[in-house]
Order: C-alpha cells, then structure tokens, then sequence
C-alpha cells in the first residue's frame, strides 16, 4: 500500500484528520493527486525542519478552526431546535421542512408562548438565505407613531427627533429575512406601505420620495384571529392575503403534552449548561406531574417552572418538589 493508498483509507475512517504527506520519491502530480484526496500539505525530502515545524502548526490551527466552527454550528442548530416528537409538531415540522426552501409569505398563528419565532427562525436556517440577516421587528412594542420609521427608516430631519438618516428593518434585512412579530398590532397606516412593499418590492424613508429596492422575504406572527380583526377594520384584508400564503399554526403544549419528556430534559440540559451546573435528574413521577398542570403560557411557562425547580431542588427534581414550586393547577 503505497503513501496515496493510506491516505485514502485515512479518511474513510477519520475525515477530520490534518495529514502532511512527506516523499523522497514525488512530483508535481503526487502531490496535486495527494492533496485532491485531503492532505494538507505535500512535502519532498530532503526535510526543512522549519517549513515542516510551520506547516504542523497550521495544519493544527486550521483543524482546531474547523471543530469550532462545527461545534458552534451545532450550538446555533440547538439552539433554534424545535423539541418533540407529537403528531401535532411533526406536522409543524413538516411543513417548515416544505416551505423553508421557498421564499413564499408564511403567517404563523399559535397562543403566547407556543414558539412562534422558533418557527420564524427555523424558516430561515433552512432556507438559502440562511447566511443573510434575519432581522426581527415586534410591532407591539413599538408605538404607533414610530412604527413607519423603524420600517423604512428616515432620513435627516424628517421629524423633531431624526437627527440623522436611518436604514429601516426592510433595508436591514436585505437579501435575507424580516421577521413581523405580533403583525395584528400594526397600524393601519403602517400596513399600507408595507402591502406596497410586497407588491413592488421597494420601500421609500419617511420623509423622502426616492424608493429603495429590496429583496426579502417577509414571515409574519400573530396571537390574534385577523379574520376577525379584518371583521372589525383593524386589519386590511388584502394585507391579509399577502402574508398569508402559508399559515402555519403553532400547537399549545396542551395539545402536544406527550412532548413534556423530551421537553423538559432540553431544558433541564440548557439552563444547567448555563448556570454551569452538574445536570439535575428529574424524576418520571415529576414529569407526569407536569403532564398534569393547565399550560396558559405554554412553552415559555414550562421553561420558567423547571428553571425554579432547578435553583430550588437539590440534585433531583421529585414529584413533591413538582407540588411544592412548580405552582400547579392538576386537573
């Protein structure tokens, strides 16, 4: 088996692996062959020690780089993970795995709490615009009168406090994702221009009449029955059919409660992770207790409650302690 052979069959079994190939007898074709096949480097004998010291060095460096950047990938992965394994969210999951590869308008519905931004962002992980912004607006935190600016931006002395231009959340999120969270709070005067944005793909700042191309796909969320807000002329109901060319629905943990198991141990794991902690262990009569409690606030809820058992049990969180602080309502 010759220098070539054993490479090959080096990384079969250990891809990950820096490998110098070092020869007395190669040329310019072994070593381009050589590194084709996943060598670092080629090296012709006789050795210079120092170029061989520096090559191990950054071959060393660049493989510490790639199990980084791995093992960050796989925190960012965990940390958009959407847990469990209920009819009710692999029909979610399904649907995300369809629609994230296009760049069709998604309207996500679901109570406080049931996720509805993970969804948003799992959108976009999975979609080819994944290396580009994702930009998040929550139109209910924002008033009324400064909801337009914060969407197209402004420029200079369009308004008292408008000291300086400023780019809007569409311009931000060009080329990736513009998340409208809670969209049903938006004003009607704000949801105007943003249907012209969907229509003509351009935005204009307040206080200017240049419009700005842009390219984003825009997914929406919403805690409220627009249906019945168009009703009651809150909502434009062809703002409503813009947005929602894919509804997806976000299941309250009632409806998936099979899915506290799995549940509660990412988030045991995540919280103790960052507190810096041993895991704590939950027992299986605490977790039917918890399938027990009436959900109001959902996942958020169930995330709170085992961050308090966690700080206030010791090393196992038990049915008593589910009594003791978990404050439930059993039916």
């Amino acid at each position: 088996m010759d220098g070539i052979e054993v490479l090959e069959k080096l990384h079969e079994r250990a891809n990950d692996v820096p490998v110098i190939m070092i020869s007395g007898h190669g040329n310019i074709d072994t070593a381009v062959e050589a590194i084709k096949k996943g060598a670092y480097d080629f090296i012709e004998k006789p050795l210079d020690l120092n170029r061989l010291l520096v090559t191990i060095r950054n071959a060393t460096e660049r493989n510490d780089l790639v199990t980084e950047t791995r093992v960050l990938k796989r925190k960012i992965s965990k940390t958009f993970d959407i847990v469990g394994e209920s009819a009710a969210i692999t029909r979610v999951k399904e649907i995300i795995e369809r629609v994230a590869p296009t760049d069709a308008r998604v309207l996500i519905t679901g109570d406080n709490g049931t996720g509805k931004e993970l969804v948003a962002r799992w959108l976009h992980e999975k979609s080819a615009r994944a290396g580009m912004p994702f930009v998040e607006v929550n139109c209910a935190a924002i008033p009324s009168e400064l909801i337009e600016s914060e969407l197209f931006g402004h420029e200079k002395g369009a308004f008292t406090s408008a000291i300086k231009q400023r780019k809007g959340k569409f311009e931000q999120a060009h080329g990736g994702t513009l998340f409208l969270d809670e969209v049903g709070d938006m004003s009607l005067s704000a949801q105007a221009k943003v249907l012209r944005a969907l229509q003509e793909h351009k935005v204009s700042r307040v206080g200017s009449d240049k419009d700005i191309d842009v390219d984003v796909r825009v997914i929406t969320a919403t805690n409220k029955n627009l249906k019945e807000e168009i009703a009651q002329k809150n909502f434009r109901e062809d703002l409503y059919h813009r947005l929602s060319v894919i509804i997806i629905q976000v299941p309250a943990l009632k409806e998936r409660l099979e899915d506290i198991p799995l549940l509660a141990d990412y988030f045991i794991e995540q919280i103790c992770t960052e507190y810096g902690r041993p895991k704590t262990i939950i027992q299986p009569d605490a977790i039917k207790d918890l399938q027990k409690i009436k959900w109001t606030g959902n996942i958020r809820e169930l995330r709170n409650v085992l961050e308090r058992l966690i700080i206030l049990c010791d090393k196992e969180i038990t049915s008593k302690d589910v009594a003791a602080f978990a404050q439930p309502n059993i039916t």
